[in-house]
């Protein structure tokens, strides 16, 4: 199974990207993970929400296909301890799914066709954070699942 993360726009915090990229490193020993950045939608300022939505939408929806399992990190998504996201990923795996996609959206969510795409929804927490941090939290978190999986000890209950 591959995991594949779509994120609307680019990381561009130095210090943010350096931490996705190391883990991005070490995930390289476990799985097969790729992060897919999506460009920003020009003239963005000139949209309505509704428009930034839908057209954040349609390139989201254009990089999926049909056996994707699809997962959108959305703020009104289920909760999970680490240890629950590892047996997650660990279900996608044992099901047979070919490809484990994770979306993280622009600024104001995702349109309504990608809610209706989507397998599952899952929150980090009530918090907001920018979407640059959920790359990162994310990316940790992969990593922290796999070395559950292996039974390494990278995490402490």
């Amino acid at each position: 199974m591959d995991i594949t993360l779509i994120a609307v726009g680019k990381t561009t915090t130095g210090y943010i990207q350096t931490g996705i990229d190391e883990y991005c490193k070490r995930l390289k020993h476990y799985i097969p993970f790729s992060i897919k950045c999506l460009p920003d939608i020009k003239n963005a300022g000139k949209l309505t929400e509704i428009q930034q939505k839908a057209d954040e939408g349609k390139l989201i929806i254009s990089e999926l296909s049909a056996s994707d399992h699809v997962v959108l990190l959305d703020e009104r998504g289920e909760m999970m301890t680490s240890r629950g996201f590892s047996d997650f990923i660990q279900k996608g795996m044992l099901g047979g799914k070919k490809r484990l996609v994770f979306v993280i959206g622009g600024p104001y969510g995702f349109s309504p066709e990608v809610y209706a795409r989507a397998n599952a929804k899952l929150s980090f927490s009530k918090m907001t954070f920018s979407h640059e941090m959920i790359r990162l939290f994310f990316t940790e978190q992969v990593y922290r699942a796999m070395t559950i999986l292996r039974g390494e000890p990278y995490h402490h209950d």
